[in-house]
This record gives structure tokens, sequence and C-alpha cells, in this order.
């Protein structure tokens, strides 16, 4: 068949299809269709039929979706088109009507729809549909050059008059006491061991730590380095490379390690049993296609089943278990002349071990058996490496820091009868306080941080959802991490406060403790909602002194979340980063938010400035005047894309903040005052 003749009348970002499925894109059905090579796809569109193209892990601005189509003469309109979310949720549904089409001859329509149409609300998406909205019948009809085209460029700083904008001052206050920022607050929580590229994207982050943590870690064998797989995934054994090679590889990578312990008592006792088999259990609500004997633990009706012996796919372990494995890493250590294991981690979300590991720990967890497997298990560790630093409980969210398993088994936060029995204090409260009792009884140290996991709990916040509203939600959520005003969003109902909460517990019940969020991520990668957040999560971590974080997974390479990791850690692409000593800034309050940070000398400072507004720009002039002279400064803003930071002069500390952006002030300074600290 003859192809249209002209190119297409817009600019390409990424092409779908041009003779042949292009760039990794992909056919997802669901109609009959012919792709001959180098020829215009000939799809059925009959009885509503259409095509779905697909891109996994898609990013990127776009400006709408283009293709050339031959329709039969006289059947009018009958097109639609509609993107997907990479949850499969469909996006606004558009009629091609005439409006949208160009004549380019030789039968051939191009069509063009804006995405401003498609996607209103600047969701992410990964799919273009282009199907029948009427019944059709013997509608075979070609469609070649499918693309995605370029985004008209957001207005950028130099677009804006400054001195029409407000202006909002940003005061530096070096007289006040200077904070240490602890390195490990730039870390990940993904061992992506299955996959170089991306262990490669985690590298490129400029991320300071890796942490060997979820689910699975719970079950770990070292001995034999498999894991079960837990509710996740059909509760099975699996072999995974060795706790040594992720070690190794953050060492050669420069990158600190943090190693999660199993405390739950079973290990996986080989690379292929499985806790419910078909063969002993009949059959199920679903099995792993490629291992059909592997189960998900519920009947056809989806009731859970009962589960057997955890015997059937774990070994029991003990304290003794542990403390042979952090010897041997030791003794690895001492070949090495160096620390391998930065942190150890007590467990993985115990609270809510009776679902994720319910074929181990049927039983809800208490607060005494939390506190007995702390116990043991961290002496072990201690006594294996007097100098290791300890975290603990590694618990999941709200309820788990406020209530036992057993408590939300047994009524839920208004009955509460573990939490009664133990003076009505809040789980992680208790577990600090009999901590503190436990060190000063018997000398032995087993707890140095304060590990909870932080996540939103709003309706769609922690997903990929970008709508307008989901959007500014997301990023007014991230109060929940410091702002004591703020009602949480969510099933909540009440302010989270994390950080001050955190620290709160820790000087009532065992000071000293630092500060770690074990697991965190406010969603949206794909958006610059969830950039805005990342960022502001990042500049509140060390503000308030966090020792570590460990971001869940990772945010995939040139993704705007990806890019508020470089706001932090290379922002010039040349390794430039925020500074060792956070120096706090006062602004007015508004929709935005800025973090300082000075070096050892006090002659550089480099400011991460946050624009939470999606329509306003405003101008912002940093005052360094407590600080010293400002002898040069440079500007770095990302507004979204793939392309990163766009450096830029800062005549006087003065630059415009464009809606929805991120920038960073890196100054220097001359005759600067001395660091307070």
């Amino acid at each position: 068949m003859a192809r249209p003749a002209k190119s297409l009348s817009r600019e390409p970002a990424v092409v779908l299809y041009d003779g042949g499925l292009e760039n990794g894109w992909q056919d997802w059905g669901w109609t009959a269709k012919e792709m001959p090579k180098g020829a215009p796809a000939v799809v059925n569109f009959d009885n509503f039929g259409g095509w779905i193209l697909a891109k996994p892990g898609l990013t990127g601005d776009y400006g709408g979706v283009v293709f050339r189509v031959k329709e039969p003469p006289g059947e009018g309109e009958f097109i639609e088109v509609h993107l997907q979310s990479p949850a499969g949720a469909t996006l606004a549904k558009v009629p091609v009507s005439p409006d949208d089409r160009t004549d380019v001859g030789e039968g051939w329509t191009e069509v063009f729809i804006p995405l401003d149409r498609l996607d209103p609300d600047q969701a992410p998406f990964d799919r273009v549909v282009i199907q029948a909205f009427r019944k059709m019948e013997h509608a075979s009809i070609p469609i070649d050059k499918i693309a995605l085209t370029k985004a008209s460029p957001r207005p950028t700083a130099a677009a804006y008059d400054p001195s029409a904008l407000r202006q909002v001052r940003l005061s530096l206050d070096c007289r006040a006491k200077a904070r240490k920022i602890s390195p490990l607050i730039w870390g990940v929580a993904y061992y992506a061991f299955d996959d170089a590229a991306k262990q490669e994207a985690q590298w490129q982050l400029g991320a300071t730590a890796r942490r060997w943590g979820g689910n699975t870690t719970s079950t770990y064998n070292w001995e034999i380095s498999a894991w079960n797989t837990g509710n996740d995934w059909f509760f099975e054994n699996n072999s995974v490379p060795s706790y040594a090679t992720f070690l190794k590889d953050n060492a050669a990578h420069g990158m600190k390690s943090a190693l999660t312990i199993p405390i739950l008592g079973w290990v996986s006792k080989d690379t292929t049993s499985s806790s419910f088999p078909v063969s002993a259990f009949g059959p199920q609500q679903a099995v792993d296609q490629w291992r059909p004997d592997a189960g998900n633990g519920k009947d056809k009706s989806g009731k859970p089943l009962a589960p057997g012996s955890p015997p059937r796919a774990y070994e029991p372990i003990t304290p003794a278990y542990v403390k042979r494995w952090i010897t041997a890493i030791r003794a690895e250590d001492a070949k090495t002349g160096r620390r391998s294991v930065d942190m150890y981690i007590l467990g993985n979300e115990p609270m809510l071990w009776s679902t994720t590991h319910r074929d181990a720990h049927p039983e809800p967890l208490g607060y005494d058996e939390l506190l007995q497997r702390t116990i043991d298990f961290g002496t072990a560790v201690r006594e294996a490496d007097p100098d290791a630093v300890i975290a603990g409980p590694a618990e999941w969210g709200w309820t788990g820091y406020m209530y036992s398993g057993k408590d939300m088994a047994s009524g839920g936060p208004s009955a509460r009868p573990d939490r009664r029995a133990h003076g009505d204090l809040p789980v992680v409260a208790y577990y600090l306080k009999a901590l503190a009792e436990h060190e000063k009884k018997t000398g032995v140290r087993v707890l140095d941080v304060l590990d909870l996991h932080g996540y939103p709990y709003a309706d769609g916040v922690g997903g990929d959802g970008a709508d307008a509203k989901t959007a500014a939600l997301r990023i007014r959520t991230t109060r929940m991490l410091w702002d004591p005003d703020y009602t949480d969003e969510s099933w909540v109902k009440e302010p989270v406060n994390l950080l001050p909460r955190m620290r709160g517990w820790i000087d009532e019940n065992y000071p000293g403790r630092g500060i770690s969020i074990g697991e965190w991520s406010f969603g949206g990668q794909g958006h610059m909602s969830g950039a805005l957040a990342t960022a502001e999560a990042f500049g509140r971590y060390a503000q308030y002194g966090v020792t570590s974080a460990f971001f869940w997974t990772y945010p995939a390479a040139g993704s705007p979340s990806s890019w508020a990791f470089r706001a932090y850690r290379n922002y010039d692409a040349r390794g430039d980063h925020f500074l060792d000593w956070f120096t706090p800034i006062t602004a007015p309050s508004g929709a935005w938010s800025a973090f300082g940070s000075r070096d050892e000398t006090g002659k550089h400072l480099v400011v991460v400035a946050l624009n939470l507004s999606h329509d306003d720009a405003v101008t912002a002039d940093l005052d360094v005047s407590s600080c010293g002279k400002l002898a040069a400064i440079q500007s770095y803003t990302y507004q979204g894309g793939e392309a990163g930071f766009v450096a830029a002069p800062a005549p006087g500390g003065k630059r415009v903040l464009p809606p929805y952006s991120i920038t960073v002030l890196d100054a220097q300074l001359d005759d600067p005052s001395p660091l307070v600290r």
C-alpha cells in the first residue's frame, strides 16, 4: 500500500509508528491488524475496535498526538483518540472532528489532537489509543506516521519581567546555629539486582546510600542468598544475588550501605519452595504463571487459606544466626580495611507481618514480642559489631506508630487492648522507653536510630496520578513531615507532624537517638508535582537533622523526581551539590519553600528554592547580609522534562522563580561570617 507522501507538518518528539513500531513502542492490541514492514498498519475498527500503542516508563513533555489515516469515503466521523495512565486509567476521550484534520493528498488525512485536550490535568501516561467511537463494519483502515509532537516550551524565567512580579525576600540567617547535614539522607531503598540499567540510573542520581530493605529482606537467608517473596508474589522462595555483591557495588560507587537484619524468626530454607503449593492446598485464586504450583494463598473465592507449617518453605533462625552473619561481614571488612555496613536495620514493617508474611507469622505482632525480638537480635548485632549503628523498628506508617498488630486485629484504635496494657503509650514511644530501660539495666545499647517509614495517606497521592487536584494535594501533603498545624487530608484526619513527633518521642523516652525515614516517596515521579514534593522532603530532612532517609524505590532516569535528587546532589552536571551545613532561611508565607546550606569556610552558599504554585511566578531576592558580602552568584532552574537544569545569572541575588519550578542559587561570598556550630 502506498504510504503518505509528505512528512508530518508538526515536529515529532517521539515516533510511535512509521512503517513499523519505533523507539521501543509496543503493540498492545486489541483488534486484528496487519503491520507489513515499511508500510502503513491496517487496523480493523469493526465493532468499536482500535489500537493501543504503549511504552511503559514513558516520560517527557509533549504537545499532542499526530497521525495519518486513510478513511473510507462517505463514513463521516468515527475515530476517537485518548491516552491511558500507567495504571490503565483512561484520560479524556477526544472524538476527531473536521477541525482536527488536514488533507495531505491521495486520500490521506493528517490528524492532530493537542495534549491539553487529551490530558487536561497533565497526568502521566504511557499508552495512546486510537479507536472507533461508533459501531463500524468492514472497516480495516490504514494508519501511519503516529507520533507525539514536541511541546511548546513553558515560559522560562527570562520571559518574565522581575519588577512586575511579587518580590519574595529569602533571608539566610548565618547568626543562627548551623546544623551538620547527614550524608545518608540522600539515599535510595532498592537493590535493582535484576537490571543493570536500573542500577546505572541509581548511580547517576548522586544518591549517597542504598538500603537493602523491603518485605523480602525479612526472610533473607544470607548463607544461601535466598528470600521469600511473601504476600507480594505467591509466597515463594527465590535465589537472589548476594548481600556481599550489594555491599561491593555500593563501595565501588562511593555509596554507604544500610542492611536489613531479619528478626521474624524464619528465613527461606531453599530457592524453590513455596508456602501455598497447589499440590498441597488445592486450586487457588491465582498461581505464578512461571511456577504454576505456587499459589497466592487464597481459595477460588478469594478467601485466605489457613497457612501450613512454616518449615514448608522456611527454616528457623535465632540471634546466633544473625551474629554469625555480622561476624562474617566484619571479617571481610578486616581484609579491606573499611566498614561496609553503615547501618543495620532490625526488621521491616513488623506490624504488617501477619499480612505480608502470614505464612511464617500468622498471628498479629504485639508490644512485648516486638520488644523482645529487638533486644535479642539487636544484642546479637552489638556483640558481633560493637561499633554498629542499629536502627528500628522500620514501621510502615501511622497505625504502626501508634498501635500494635494485636490492637488492629482486636477492635482497632478505639479498643487498643495491647496499648492499654502498656500504659496506653503509642507503640513507638513504649518501644523507646523500654529500650532505654534495658540499656540502663544491662549496659547494652541495641538501638541508635529510630527508623519509621514515611508515606502519604491521602488517596491517589502516592501513585502516578497527577491531575490538577492530586498534584496540588501531593504538594500540600508534604506538610505531614513537619507542620503541627496541618491536619492530614486522609483517613488519619489529624496532624502527623512526623519529624517533630519522632524527635519528641526520642527526647522524652530515649534521648540521643537519631531519626531515619527508612522508606519514603510522595508519588508522581513522572510529574513536576512529584519533583517538588521530593525536593521539599529533602529540604525538611536537612532542616530537622535526620540521620538517614531512603527513597522508595528510586526515581527513573530523566524523570522529574530524578532532577529533584539532582537539585541537591548534582545540579550543574559537574558534581556541585547542597553543602554540609544547614542554614535557616526566613521568608514570607506563601506557595514557596527555600532551604539553605554553607560549607565549612562559610564562603560558599547553596540555596534550593521551590515555587509550589502551578500558575504564578515570583521574584526571589536572596539576602546574604548576615553571612558576608555577595561576590558571585549563579542560578540553575528546572521546570520539567528530561533536559534538566538551565543555568542563568542571578544579578544581585535576584532570580525569577517560574511556576512549578526548582531553582538552585549557588553563591560565593567575600568576608564571610564564621560558621556558628
